[in-house]
């Protein structure tokens, strides 16, 4: 009698993972983002490793735990995977302040951003 299974939102041949609340600004995540799109998986992760960018860490835990979920959750095989999509989005803005000659504020915005990783995976063609 219970509750139907959700449909899957992505295909049988992919894997998604999503974080959220990272602190930097979604222009600077997107370069990251545009490094690993396309490539296998162990080059984005290779890539990943030595990138100088502070963000590339946590970039790299995302890719990691897209590839943990297509191999535990969804049967794939981590060696066919490469990285479909990344993109990135908005998320909160912190504001924070300063004060300035004559009595003036100036603004100081912190924001935040996400990313979602969708690794597919493809038979190597021969």
């Amino acid at each position: 009698m219970g509750k139907e299974k959700n449909p899957r939102r992505v295909a049988d041949n992919e894997a998604m993972a999503k974080t959220r609340m990272l602190r930097t600004s979604p222009q600077k995540l997107n370069l990251v983002a545009a490094m690993i799109r396309g490539k296998k998986v162990e080059k984005a992760l290779s890539d990943l490793t030595f990138s100088k960018k502070r963000i590339a860490e946590d970039v790299k835990k995302c890719l990691q735990s897209a590839i943990a979920n297509a191999e535990n959750n969804h049967n794939l095989d981590v060696d066919e995977l490469i990285v479909a999509e990344a993109y990135v989005g908005k998320n909160l803005v912190m504001k924070r302040g300063r004060p300035r000659a004559r009595g003036r504020y100036g603004k100081i915005m912190k924001p935040f951003s996400e990313i979602t990783i969708l690794v597919r995976q493809v038979e190597e063609q021969a």
